[in-house]
């Protein structure tokens, strides 16, 4: 950019185009911003400074007009006159809208979210009904987003959000999700019972233990619908144990949301669903549940289908 305005100021010089010189020193010296610059550093630049510059003043105000559009210079930036060496230049910075863009980008690649439902992405805590059943578990999300970005905590407690159906666990688990983001932290929400057919599915390809080393080491890892996969002692074993092994050791925050309540999800992990009773190890994976996360109930309207507190009023 630099070398365009010297460029054209030596062509006009050296081929002696005078009139077309002074006609742009006219444009430039015109220009109330270029005034105003010049009136503002005159003690700063040399006395011969605006004929030297010339090609620079001219840059700046066409660059200018461009306001950092796709046809200019440095798209997404914006000229500025600056004094160097007692001479004046040019440097280019993001514009305003190019740094909204990019915070927002920013925000957007912090928040990972995997097999969730659209309106889950969009998610705030602002837009949070809280209807009777809700209190504790929005003043928990807000607690937990508080304790996250305070640099006094070493270990933040998650949350494990059970409730019935629709009545808005996974909306507020990638509610907490962007307002981490908003705040610069980093957040994986992923649906658990995809996740664990995708991991059977990688044992073909033998990429199981990255998928299993990139899940556990997230900033903040949120498992939606924990006990609604099928039962599997190798998924639960081999991939949940490990990486909530990890975590726990790690102290890194983990949030859960079930169908079931803690208890359900012990006798779900033991196999008793299917006649199993594998406690002992069912009790090793509720043990690191129960240091990372505290249990909420959530309850309320059924958002997914309102028929069925109509058919069912007994279960508001």
């Amino acid at each position: 950019m630099d070398n365009l305005s010297e460029h054209l100021q030596d062509m006009m010089r050296g081929r002696g185009v005078t009139r077309k010189f002074n006609e742009m020193k006219q444009t430039v010296m015109a220009d109330q911003g270029v005034q105003e610059f010049l009136q503002a550093h005159k003690d700063e630049l040399a006395p011969d400074a605006a004929d030297r510059g010339v090609a620079k003043l001219y840059e700046y105000i066409r660059q200018r007009a461009k306001s950092g559009g796709a046809d200019s210079i440095a798209p997404g930036y914006v000229p500025f006159l600056v004094v160097a060496g007692h001479l004046i230049d040019i440097e280019y910075r993001p514009s305003k809208a190019k740094i909204i863009a990019d915070a927002q980008s920013e925000r957007v690649h912090l928040v990972r979210m995997v097999n969730v439902p659209k309106d889950v992405r969009a998610a705030r805590l602002a837009k949070y009904d809280v209807v009777r059943g809700r209190e504790e578990a929005i003043q928990a999300a807000f607690d937990f987003v508080l304790g996250l970005t305070d640099e006094g905590k070493t270990f933040v407690t998650g949350l494990y959000l059970d409730g019935r159906f629709g009545v808005g666990k996974t909306y507020l688990l990638g509610a907490i999700a962007n307002e981490l983001a908003e705040r610069g932290v980093a957040a994986t929400l992923m649906h658990l019972p995809t996740f664990a057919v995708e991991m059977k599915d990688s044992i073909k390809d033998g990429g199981v233990l990255a998928r299993i080393d990139a899940v556990k080491k997230v900033p903040v890892l949120m498992l939606d619908d924990i006990g609604a996969e099928s039962f599997s002692p190798w998924f639960r074993d081999e991939v949940l144990g490990v990486i909530l092994q990890y975590r726990m050791q790690e102290q890194l925050p983990t949030c859960f949301s079930s169908n079931k309540t803690k208890a359900q999800l012990a006798d779900f992990l033991a196999g008793k669903e299917r006649g199993d009773e594998e406690t002992v190890k069912a009790a090793r994976i509720m043990e690191r549940i129960n240091y990372l996360a505290t249990e909420i109930k959530i309850e309320g309207p059924n958002r997914r289908n309102p028929r069925e507190d109509v058919a069912a009023p007994e279960q508001q």
